[in-house]
């Protein structure tokens, strides 16, 4: 390879390096996330012992949701899971239709979603967990 060609390889590569979008800390708040989801997620939800024979039966607790194998995926995307997109809307979002909203909206940052995750991960009961398979 000639001396210019290296030259430009490794220019490109650390252009490249030095642009690339770096992934942003997140600073949890774990406490914030707490107080969230007993404000808005204990109506249909067990969180934690806060509200431990509250919530909807046909909705799985906090704990049992931090349990699962894709537990934390589920958190992190829970505002898109049916049916929190027909009230919970995040800085980008709209409502996904025009009719009256099946309970009270909802708006909350991607902050706040990050500390919702944060508080459900502290919550995983191994007694929960589900077997090996």
């Amino acid at each position: 390879m000639k001396p210019a060609t290296l030259v430009r390889w490794v220019t490109a590569f650390w252009l490249v390096w030095l642009i690339w979008p770096v992934p942003r800390a997140v600073a949890v708040d774990i406490d914030k996330g707490r107080l969230l989801a007993q404000k808005h997620c204990a109506v249909c939800h067990v969180v934690g012992k806060f509200n431990k024979f509250g919530g909807i039966g046909s909705t799985p607790s906090f704990q049992l949701l931090a349990s699962l194998r894709d537990g934390v995926e589920r958190f992190q995307s829970f505002y898109a899971r049916r049916p929190h997109p027909s009230f919970i809307f995040l800085p980008d979002q709209q409502p996904p239709t025009k009719l009256p909203l099946n309970a009270p909206p909802i708006q909350l940052t991607y902050e706040q979603v990050d500390d919702i995750v944060g508080f459900a991960k502290t919550l995983k009961d191994p007694r929960l967990a589900e077997p090996p398979q």
